[in-house]
């Protein structure tokens, strides 16, 4: 499959907004602040530094299954720290790959050691789709 495109570009039709969470806070207001901003995946920002993410998959694993109150436990507790990122050069492609490879659903974006997005595999798919949309539309003229 050929995919063109590079993350920046992608980063480029999105709003630009990054929704992070504390590795203090609860739990409980991390999955307030997804489901505020319809989101399945929180950046874990300790400052300006990334230090974890936080996912549905982590809420429903590590506090739902094991009988935690999410009130109680710490974003830092249950946050995936060994993380998979990517850079606005990155290609879709090796994107994409990474992101099945590793069964992820959301990568950081980090420009140095700054987060300047998440992409998800929705984002990526969006992405593709458009792609092939353009390349038909051009085999047809």
């Amino acid at each position: 499959m050929d995919v063109s495109g590079n993350i920046g570009a992608i980063l480029g039709q999105k709003s630009g907004e990054i929704f992070s969470v504390s590795p203090e806070a609860t739990v409980f207001e991390a999955i307030k602040i997804m489901d505020e901003k319809n989101v399945g995946a929180l950046p874990v920002m300790d400052g300006e530094r990334l230090v974890g993410m936080f996912s549905e998959r982590d809420y429903t694993r590590k506090v739902v299954l094991r009988g935690k109150r999410s009130r109680e436990v710490k974003v830092s507790e249950i946050m995936s720290s060994n993380l998979t990122v990517t850079h606005p050069r990155d290609g879709v492609e090796k994107c994409l790959h990474l992101m099945t490879d590793k069964r992820i659903r959301h990568l950081p974006v980090l420009d140095g050691e700054k987060v300047v997005g998440i992409i998800s595999i929705g984002d990526l798919v969006k992405w593709v789709i458009s792609c092939q949309s353009a390349t038909i539309a051009h085999l047809e003229n």
